[in-house]
């Protein structure tokens, strides 16, 4: 067995580890153009930067939704249901997750897809796989981000958010991987197709427990699912509560 590449706090030893992770990646069965990638990519230091820096989530829930824009999500969102009704319902039929939901996410995370990031996102995730503070989380989803690159999901220049979240809804790329639809039928999943990001967003919802026709508030059975898309509890709520505003 490959001997696990070891962790660092600085740029210094990337070049070092990404020599070792090349092995485990191969190991884990990522293939030629993956590999490439992985060998194209740079320590990300705005990475680091924001992965020390993470204020939003201490504040309170209706600063939150301020600083967030929640309003601004709920009158777009409601426009977006009412202009496209047909597909949202298609994806609940399909799901069983509401487009309220469904819309609350895609908004918050990428304002409908108007700024998805400016990281590159194999960089951006194999440098938190390399950085020792959370190394053993980010690991899985450096070799996920290597294998959409082997599917032609992503390439090395993709870009995404500083944590290597890519695409409208922001997946983690070891959550593309295994939870990505090819809702349009192209035969790729492109988490850049509003259809395929939001087909599947609404797969991972209910793969995690999503169970339709329940509420999603706090303190009922579907809240706790919010809770495997993003662990902040100011986040869940606010899912809950821009969701429901925008399905009402």
């Amino acid at each position: 067995m490959a001997a696990a590449a070891s962790c660092g706090n600085t740029g210094s030893g990337f070049e070092t580890w990404k020599a070792n992770f090349a092995a485990q990646a191969k190991k884990a069965g990522v293939g030629n153009r993956g590999l490439q990638a992985l060998a194209q990519s740079q320590y990300a230091s705005r990475t680091i930067a924001a992965d020390r820096n993470q204020k939003s989530f201490r504040y309170s829930l209706s600063k939150f939704m301020q600083v967030r824009g929640a309003d601004t999500i709920v009158s777009q969102g409601r426009r977006r249901k009412a202009s496209n009704p047909n597909f949202y319902a298609a994806l609940e039929r399909q799901y069983g997750v509401p487009a309220g939901v469904l819309i609350a996410i895609h908004g918050m995370e990428t304002g409908f897809g108007n700024f998805m990031g400016d990281s590159r996102v194999v960089s951006a995730i194999t440098t938190l796989a390399y950085d020792c503070r959370r190394s053993s989380f980010f690991i899985p989803h450096a070799i996920g981000a290597l294998k959409l690159v082997d599917n032609g999901s992503i390439s090395a220049s993709t870009l995404g958010a500083r944590h290597g979240e890519l695409g409208h809804t922001q997946f983690l790329p070891g959550n593309a991987l295994t939870y990505g639809v090819d809702a349009t039928g192209d035969g790729r999943v492109d988490f850049y197709n509003v259809t395929d990001a939001l087909a599947s967003t609404a797969n991972y919802l209910r793969k995690k427990g999503w169970k339709p026709g329940k509420g999603y508030q706090e303190g009922q059975p579907n809240f706790r699912v919010i809770k495997e898309w993003n662990a902040a509890t100011v986040y869940q709520q606010a899912i809950a509560i821009m969701g429901a505003r925008i399905d009402g």
